[in-house]
């Protein structure tokens, strides 16, 4: 059963944008963080951005100003907008979602997110 549905990777050139989006199932209950992880070839898998249930938000530095996380909470659909995309950026990013009184983790399959020079 697939709980987190992620949409919006690609390839793009240094300087553009792409917007990811990630569907939690209605199965899952009582979200309380959601954001977004990625993993480049060879590293280990970082936080990128996390906004809670309250609309607060925390970024990497090596993303801020430049990436917004954002939430619909009618929709259970959490956004990454990423402006002035770098070839470091490139990574498979993950949708990460935090639920019920014991913050069970969900994961998204992941979606390449790939920038040319």
């Amino acid at each position: 059963q697939v709980q987190l549905v992620e949409s919006g990777g690609g390839l793009v050139q240094a300087g553009g944008s792409l917007r990811l989006s990630c569907a939690a199932s209605s199965s899952i209950f009582s979200i309380n963080d959601m954001g977004w992880h990625r993993q480049a070839p060879g590293k280990q898998r970082e936080s990128v951005a996390v906004i809670t249930s309250g609309g607060r938000t925390n970024y990497a530095d090596s993303v801020k100003g430049r990436f917004t996380v954002s939430r619909d909470n009618a929709k259970n659909t959490v956004y990454l907008q990423m402006n002035s995309l770098q070839p470091e950026d490139t990574a498979v990013y993950y949708c990460n979602v935090r639920a019920g009184i014991h913050n069970y983790d969900y994961w998204g399959q992941g979606t390449q997110v790939t920038v040319s020079p």
